[in-house]
């Protein structure tokens, strides 16, 4: 926190389920290494996710020191507000999105999945490009395990972890090229990033948008079940925010 700044810290107020807020969740636990800070606000570094973390009710210091961190006109990424960002910072995306968690899950590795790093990440962003599963950046796979499948030497399906709350982990980044669509191999990929999540004694979860019935269905045919319902958001700093160069 800032100098002077008397606010209860996150840390000591009442806590709401640690995947009603999970970047904040990840960012003050498991994922902490990663985590940039001003006063209470937290966020990924801009090159491994674009997700920010909020205290659970933020206060217009809060949305300030947002500001500071993304800079003026700097995009931000949002999932489960409280409360709307100040009316004068811009919303380019809105989307209704849903939570799903393990209920049933029959998670299993797969042969045919190979672990995926580092070197691999020209590839991973170019099937990301084709397919558009959600932000994946170049140090994404620094998150966690992502596994992929390969036909003919060439990446054509992949999945992974995301964010990581104590005791539970997402995946994300499932997306098959369309030349292998239709083969399972999501759902397999999916069971194969659970098993390992599992093996760790934790539990898996996801996001989908809203309107992606289809992954829904995958996702509940999988044995996840719907635990909430939430909204992801995109906004603009305002371009002279007064508190972008405060302390």
């Amino acid at each position: 926190m800032t100098q002077n700044d008397t606010r209860p810290r996150t840390d000591a107020l009442p806590r709401l389920h640690p995947l009603d807020n999970p970047a904040r969740s990840s960012l003050t636990g498991p994922h902490a290494h990663f985590a940039e800070s001003r006063g209470r606000v937290l966020r990924y570094p801009v090159d491994v996710s674009p997700w920010i973390a909020l205290p659970d009710v933020p206060d217009a210091r809060d949305w300030a020191d947002l500001a500071a961190l993304a800079g003026p006109g700097g995009p931000v990424a949002l999932a489960a507000l409280q409360a709307p960002p100040p009316p004068d910072w811009e919303i380019v995306f809105r989307g209704a999105g849903v939570q799903l968690v393990d209920a049933a899950v029959d998670a299993a590795s797969d042969p045919e999945a190979v672990p995926l790093g580092p070197l691999d990440v020209p590839e991973m962003l170019d099937l990301v490009a084709r397919t558009r599963p959600g932000p994946f950046l170049p140090r994404t796979v620094e998150l966690g395990t992502y596994l992929g499948i390969r036909r003919g030497g060439v990446l054509v399906a992949m999945a992974g972890e995301r964010l990581h709350p104590p005791g539970w982990t997402e995946i994300s980044g499932v997306c098959t090229d369309e030349s292998v669509r239709g083969q399972g191999l999501a759902s397999r990929l999916v069971l194969a990033v659970a098993h390992g999540i599992r093996e760790r004694g934790e539990t898996p979860f996801l996001h989908a948008s809203a309107s992606n019935t289809g992954a829904i269905r995958l996702y509940e045919s999988l044995g996840f079940r719907l635990r909430r319902r939430t909204e992801f958001l995109s906004a603009l700093v305002p371009a002279a925010f007064p508190s972008a160069h405060g302390t």
